[in-house]
C-alpha cells in the first residue's frame, strides 16, 4: 500500500501535509512517528480513505483507493467495544455488510477470538474483560473482515504498560497468523521503543507543513529485546530524524 504526492489542509485553510510519500511493501509491519500535533493520526485517516487528500493517491495494489473499503481496516487508540454484546458478537459487528448466515458469522467470530488469543472468552461481556482483552476483540473484529491492510492508531495507548507488553509481544505473529488475510500492518504511535520492536520499516513525520524526514528499516530478528545495543542504536537513529528541523539544524 501507498500513498504518494499526498498534499492535505483542512476546511479552514490551515495545510496539514505537503508530498507525502509512503510505500509499505507486502508483509511488513510499518510505523509512522512524529511529534505530537503533526498529523500522524490524520495520515492514517487519509489511508483508509476516511479523508481525502487536497492533492496525491492512496493506492492499494497499484489501484486508487477512493473510499472506504473492507480492505482496509482501522483499531483505534480507544478500545471500542460494545458494553452489551459479548465479545463474540462485537467481532460479528464486522460481517454485518456480508449478508451471511448467522451460524458462518459465528464461526468467523470464534476463528478470529482463537487468533488472537481469546479462545474460551467468546461469551464474556467487556465488563468481565480486561483492557487486554478488549483491545484484542477489537482486533479480531477488524481481522474477521478479511481485510489486507491493518491500521493501527496508538493501540497500546489505553492499556497499562504491563498488559500492553504482554501484547506488544503477541500482536505481530496473531496479525500475520498464517490464516490471516493481512498483507501490511501501519501504525501510529508515540512510543519510539514499541516502534522499534515492532516494526519492519518507520517513516518519521516533521516540520509543518508535515513532511516525510527520515525512513528506517529495522533489521532484527524476532522477539527483540530493549536492551540490546543494536536496539539503542536505532533508537539514537529515530531521535536524530525526529529533532532536525527544516535547514538541517536542531
Amino acid at each position: 500500500m501507498e500513498v504518494s504526492g499526498l498534499d492535505f489542509r483542512y476546511d479552514n485553510g490551515y495545510k496539514v501535509f505537503e508530498n507525502i510519500n509512503i510505500k509499505v511493501e507486502r508483509g511488513k509491519f510499518a510505523s509512522i512517528v512524529g511529534p505530537s500535533g503533526v498529523g500522524k493520526s490524520t495520515l492514517l485517516r487519509l489511508f483508509g480513505s476516511f479523508l481525502k487528500p487536497e492533492h496525491g493517491e492512496v493506492l492499494l495494489h497499484g489501484k486508487p483507493v477512493l473510499r472506504p473499503t473492507p480492505l482496509i481496516s482501522m483499531v483505534h487508540q480507544s478500545i471500542v467495544t460494545f458494553p452489551w454484546m459479548t465479545a463474540e458478537e462485537n467481532v460479528m459487528l464486522s460481517l454485518k455488510t456480508k449478508g451471511y448466515p448467522r451460524a458462518k458469522c459465528e464461526e468467523i467470530a470464534q476463528k478470529s477470538l482463537d487468533m488472537v488469543g481469546l479462545q474460551g472468552f467468546e461469551n464474556l461481556y467487556p465488563k468481565e474483560m480486561s483492557g487486554g482483552m478488549r483491545q484484542r476483540v477489537s482486533v479480531a473484529r477488524s481481522l474477521a473482515a478479511e481485510p489486507k491492510v491493518l491500521l493501527m492508531d496508538e493501540p497500546f495507548a489505553h492499556l497499562d504498560e504491563l498488559t500492553a507488553e504482554g501484547l506488544r509481544q503477541d500482536i505481530y505473529n496473531i496479525l500475520f497468523n498464517p490464516e490471516s488475510s493481512l498483507e501490511c500492518v501501519i501504525m501510529v504511535s508515540h512510543n519510539l521503543t514499541e516502534v522499534v520492536e515492532l516494526s519492519d520499516q518507520i517513516f518519521v513525520l516533521n516540520n509543518n507543513p508535515a513532511t516525510v524526514v527520515g525512513h528506517l528499516e529495522i533489521d532484527m530478528k524476532r522477539p527483540r529485546s530493549s536492551r540490546d545495543p543494536v536496539f539503542d542504536n536505532y533508537l539514537d537513529q529515530l531521535y536524530a530524524m525526529l529533532t532536525k528541523k527544516k535547514g538541517g539544524t536542531r
